[in-house]
Parts: C-alpha cells; structure tokens; sequence
C-alpha cells in the first residue's frame, strides 16, 4: 500500500501543545512531562515503558517482514536554570541549563522548586542594575551574561537566611515560565516550543494512524528523551532492531537559513556533520511527491537526539525533520502551518518502507549487494587499475 495523506486532528495539536508548554520540564526534572506524553499515548491504545534515565518508549508495531524497524524520536526536556548560590540580597544567582543567553532570560518569570513539592515559589529573571529611574544611563550600559542577572524572589526576604526559611537552596530547579500564545493568523508565540512544539506534532501524527486504522510499513518506535538540551539525548532507549531514525525538533529561522515557520524542514547536515545521504533524500521524495511544503537548511550550531544516538553507538541512519522557529532559544515563534506540514510528513514517513528493506533487514552485508548506485551513481564494473568511475589520466 502506498502513503497516503491522513485527516490530522489540529485541534489536538493545539491543545496538546498548550499543555506540554505549561508543563515545566528544564532537563533534570521531568517526571511529570513524561507522565503526560504517557497518559496521551494510553489514551490512544499505545502502551510505553520508563528507562531509569527517564527516557519514554513506544512503538506501533509493523508486520515485521523486514526485520529491521524506525524510530522517531523528540525530546520534552527544556532549557533553564538551577540555584547557583543565595545571595546576601535576597536574591538568586543562576547556573543555566542548556544552552541560552541571559539577553533572553531578562524579565522571564520563573518557577522555583524546592525540595517541598507541596510549594513552588515564583519569582522574575532581572539584571543587577533593572531600575533605571537609579541607574539611568547605566542600565543600558550594563554586559549581558548570566553574572549580570539575578532571581527576585516573590516572597518578603532580603537575605540569605531568610531564603534558606523558604526552603531554597543551591541545586533547585528554576523553569523559566513559557507564556503560551497562538494568535488570530496561526503563530504560536512561547518559550520551550523546542521541543514541545515537536513532540505535539509527533503525537497528532501517531494519532492519525491510529484514527486511521492503518498499520505502519515498518514498526515504528518512539523515543522521548529527557536530556537533549545537555547533551545526552538518545544516548540510551534506541531498540537494537532501529535501522532508521528521525529526530524531530526546532529548525533555525535567522538570516542565512532556508527554514521557515509555515514549512517543515528537512535539515542536510548541522554542527555535527551531514545527516545520512539516502534517509534525507527519501524523505525529500517523499515530500515532493505528496505536496507537503518541505525546504532544506544546514544549521551550523546544531545538534540533536541522533548526535548522542550516533555517538553512542546507534547502528543506523539518521535524519533530522523540524518545524521553523524563529528566536531558538528565546522569545520564539513557529506557525500552525509549519507544524501541519511536519505533521503530514510523518504521517507518510510511518506508511512508507525503509530506505534499503532488504539490506537494512540485517546490520550488515557484502559490499558487492549495497543498493547505493541507484543514487550514487559509480561504474558498476568497478575497479580494475584505479578508483570507479575515474577515467585514465596518463
């Protein structure tokens, strides 16, 4: 049976990524999230199990002729912060996260949790110098860096015992509130959109099937890490039958990049190095052949669940489909659009077989019986006194 184009539930869509948006998740604490993408999948029929580490995995299973299966994998893991040190003030010093500037943290409002679970106390991201009626010109002339902010606290304190009292120590976790907007004309206005914004689209796309009745070509795992912005991401949970892996997350609107927020992006290769040559351009084809609006982008200062699957050993090829979002890692912004035509493309990515189902259904083969020339092309002769396809330069 050949993909076909599936009703997509955007309502879900909508709501679902609502709800992941107003569940804090910085990486290093993220039991309830993962409680949450749990629950959805239940709803739909889909049974999934908890590594130690915190991963989430799922599959809808395939006939299984191949031997081999896929993974799509996303992350609800956030950036954010942690109690560095209390402050003679009154005030908190932050430790980030992930990777984000502190240009961006200026005036977030935050949640801090401390060891009571029973109270979280808020609070605002400020630099030292915030008052300008003081300050004056010196407010602008402040650096920008995570030594020149601190947390005020929303409770009656101004030192460190008086911190200590509330329960806040070093090591707390600090969630940086999202603000959830999605206006008239479709934008999606939040923090943490990466990758919250992927894991709604990745659910909606399960759910598809599922509404659908239709079993995938191949089995299709899902993998939600907890770890990607620190590194670790898919380092662990990949089943050893995944020949084949996309992870979905943020692509990089700036000037300089082809992504956009009304289209999915098929990323070519990002700080780590290319993405795999035959999974990217079958997914290209893919697209191009059921109308799903797909461009291509190179992200310099990129990397995703698959560089920690990659570098810890996962025997498979990978890609990388996002949704484009503008501001990463700041006040960003995507497009219901966007997120639609992801959507669709996993949608036929889950119908459509691997890659190489025959060659894939083993971890490895002769040389001789690689299917590559259909798309990388060589003479087929091979070689006899010099490299293929070179001819004789003497």
């Amino acid at each position: 049976m050949s993909p076909k184009p599936l009703e997509l539930d955007l309502d879900y869509l909508r709501q679902v990524l609502v709800e992941l948006l107003e569940i804090p998740s910085p990486s290093g604490r993220t039991d309830h999230i993962q409680q949450y993408v749990g629950e959805r999948l239940s709803a739909l029929g889909i049974p999934s199990t908890l590594t130690r580490r915190g991963a989430l995995s799922a599959c809808l299973p395939g006939p299984r002729e191949t031997g081999a299966d896929r993974a799509i994998v996303v992350h609800t893991d956030t950036i954010g912060g942690m109690v560095k040190q209390l402050k003679c003030n009154g005030r908190l010093e932050l430790k980030t996260i992930g990777t984000h500037s502190a240009r961006f943290a200026e005036g977030a409002h935050v949640r801090i949790f401390t060891d009571d679970l029973d109270r979280v106390i808020t609070g605002q991201v400020l630099p030292l110098k915030a008052s300008g009626h003081r300050y004056n010109d010196d407010v602008d002339l402040q650096g920008v860096g995570w030594e020149h902010v601190e947390v005020r606290v929303d409770e009656p304190v101004a030192d460190i015992a008086g911190l200590r009292a509330l329960g806040i120590d070093a090591g707390d976790f600090v969630a940086l509130l999202p603000h959830p907007t999605i206006t008239p004309s479709g934008y999606v206005k939040s923090r943490h959109l990466d990758d919250k914004a992927g894991v709604a689209a990745v659910l909606t796309a399960f759910k598809a099937m599922v509404d659908a009745g239709i079993t995938p070509t191949v089995t299709a795992h899902l993998l939600v890490t907890v770890t990607e912005e620190i590194g670790h991401g898919a380092s662990h949970g990949l089943d050893p039958d995944v020949a084949e892996i996309v992870s979905v997350d943020a692509a990089v609107v700036a000037p300089g990049q082809q992504s956009r927020e009304d289209a999915a992006t098929l990323a070519m290769g990002d700080g780590v190095g290319p993405f795999d040559y035959h999974l990217t351009r079958n997914l290209a084809a893919i697209a191009r052949e059921h109308g799903v609006d797909l461009v291509r982008d190179v992200f310099d200062h990129y990397r995703s669940d698959v560089a920690a699957a990659v570098e810890a050993g996962a025997h498979a090829r990978v890609a990388l489909l996002g949704f484009g979002v503008d501001a990463t890692h700041g006040h960003e912004r995507t497009h219901l659009d966007g997120l639609r035509h992801l959507t669709q493309l996993l949608c036929l990515y889950l119908q459509s077989d691997l890659v190489f189902p025959e060659w894939d259904a083993e971890p490895a083969g002769d040389l001789a019986d690689f299917p590559s020339l259909a798309v990388q092309p060589a003479s087929e002769e091979g070689p006899r006194e010099g490299p293929i396809g070179l001819a004789d330069q003497t």
